[in-house]
């Protein structure tokens, strides 16, 4: 019984020495609105291209922390004189996007943001129904020499591209995609992005890619489509106005004639899984020139 008594007087001791904070209603306050505020900033961060950059960013702190525990001074002497310039570097680069979540700060509604209960919609892949429409479109498009871009959005948020156009908001169908990219229609210019089973908009400006290794035969619809797949993981099916070939950019690289086989293998891969660009690059055939096997 002695030992008993010993063993639970040890416990109350320790328990003694722990220190349990008080909790009053301003620290739940103060808790809550730290939380929404962080959620906040997490998905704005995510919605835009600040994601990317804010990933970079994470890394050199990781190497920062790394030099300081192995004491590696010439590292930790160029972070300390570079520190400085660094932040405002921060400012300039991120200037864009702070301003769009200034502005769009007014009018969010954080309550209903919270309890979103379509969030999880939002993240499903596209239904094998939308990949017969896509591969229907660009080989009918294709037939007709009929030039096309369909952006194909994954986990990167294409919304700072999807604003440069005209909201659509309409199911994936083959007819509606052979009518935007029609000749001298209003919307036939520019790309249209897809989000899960959706068009969202059409007429949309990419970003053109700088690379030499292009075959100069192409032209600004393909350097678009490699564009947007270096600044994004997003998958990009390109008509060729020119010879009616279907191609695929992805990773920053384009595989072009493709077959309606091949085109469906491609979105098959993305379609419940995430991109592994070196993993879709051992079966997707020639890059940048020649048919795939």
């Amino acid at each position: 019984m002695a030992a008993m008594e010993n063993i639970f007087s040890s416990f109350g001791d320790f328990f003694k020495t722990i220190y349990f904070p008080q909790i009053h209603v301003p620290d739940i306050i103060e808790i809550i609105i730290i939380a929404i505020v962080l959620y906040q900033v997490m998905g704005w961060f995510k919605k835009s291209r600040a994601w990317t950059l804010f990933k970079g960013i994470a890394v050199l702190a990781l190497c920062w922390l790394v030099a300081a525990v192995f004491d590696l001074n010439t590292i930790l002497w160029i972070f300390r004189n570079t520190i400085s310039v660094g932040i405002i570097a921060i400012i300039i680069i991120f200037q864009p996007e702070l301003r769009r979540a200034l502005e769009q700060l007014g009018k969010q509604n954080f309550i209903a943001t919270l309890f979103d209960s379509s969030s999880s919609e939002r993240r499903e892949r596209f239904t094998t129904k939308t990949m017969n429409e896509l591969i229907k479109a660009a080989f009918e498009m294709s037939k007709n020499k009929t030039g096309a871009l369909i952006v194909i959005e994954q986990n990167v948020a294409l919304g700072d591209y999807e604003r440069t156009g005209i909201p659509i908001d309409a199911v994936v169908s083959s007819q509606l995609l052979v009518n935007i990219f029609e000749h001298n229609t209003p919307l036939h210019d520019g790309a249209v992005i897809m989000r899960n089973n959706r068009i969202v908009a059409a007429t949309c400006y990419l970003p053109l890619s700088d690379s030499l290794e292009i075959n100069k035969e192409l032209g600004t619809r393909h350097r678009a489509g490699i564009g947007i797949s270096e600044v994004s993981d997003s998958m990009t099916i390109i008509v060729s106005e020119e010879t009616g070939d279907v191609s695929v950019a992805v990773g920053g690289e384009l595989f072009r004639g493709l077959d309606a086989d091949n085109l469906r293998k491609k979105l098959s891969y993305i379609q419940n899984k995430s991109l592994d660009v070196k993993r879709f690059r051992l079966w997707k055939g020639k890059k940048n020139e020649g048919k795939n096997s």
